[in-house]
């Protein structure tokens, strides 16, 4: 499936070449790091499933603060600009980062994509919009300040239980497509947050609809938080 990380194979990537993979991943996101602390830039590592909402939530976010923050960020897939163009086109200054085959971002990608971004110095926030997966890009580190799942409830309330490393190394997970729920009868928020707290030390959630605005307000909120301990320069 995935030619970098080998998505478990020991027969396609063998433990030490992927730990030496990892470990120059760390390198570089370390790197980032520097960058966005530097320039005061809060990064966000948005990870999901495909159709998860997670460009409909930055598109979201882009109006909601819009004149208050500035917003720029690397949208991640396998193939096509669509992504990134719907946030150019939110107003929030960005860059596609296609990957060919690989099924999540790593650090030298985002790092490429900043020394072609001159202006990301000058937002509020990075978005990093991870592709569409909800297994390998809990793995890699990208320099970022926080990391945040989204799931919409068209995924089932069981997906905690059965992506435990996405959740439990998230710092908020936002589930997605509120308005939907009342066409959903068989999933339930109860057995959601159950299964999350089974599996994310401290849980933090937000009901978010990207559509009606619904928790919009909340995650704002939780954004200002993130950014509130880092000066812009």
């Amino acid at each position: 499936m995935c030619d970098t990380c080998g998505c478990g194979d020991p027969e396609v990537v063998p433990v030490e070449i992927q730990q030496n993979i990892l470990a120059e991943n760390d390198r570089v996101a370390g790197h980032n790091r520097e960058h966005f602390e530097a320039g005061g830039v809060v990064a966000i590592n948005l990870m999901g499933s495909p159709g998860s909402g997670k460009t409909a939530l930055l598109e979201a976010t882009a109006r909601a603060v819009a004149g208050r923050y500035r917003l720029a960020g690397v949208s991640g897939d396998l193939a096509t600009e669509r992504d990134a163009d719907r946030l150019s086109a939110a107003g929030i200054e960005s860059r596609a980062i296609t990957t060919g085959t690989a099924c999540h971002l790593d650090a030298r990608l985002v790092h490429h994509a900043l020394h072609e971004m001159p202006d990301w110095g000058n937002a509020d926030f990075f978005f990093i919009e991870n592709v569409g997966n909800l297994v390998c890009p809990s793995i890699y580190d990208l320099g970022e300040k926080a990391c945040v799942v989204a799931l919409s409830v068209t995924e089932g309330d069981d997906k905690p239980l059965k992506y435990p490393v996405m959740f439990r190394d998230a710092d908020l997970v936002v589930l997605t497509k509120m308005d939907l729920l009342p066409h959903l009868p068989d999933f339930s928020v109860e057995r959601f947050e159950d299964a999350l707290a089974r599996v994310m030390p401290e849980p933090k959630c937000l009901h978010v609809s990207a559509l009606t605005g619904e928790g919009m307000g909340e995650w704002i909120d939780w954004l200002s938080r993130c950014g509130a301990a880092v000066p812009h320069s």
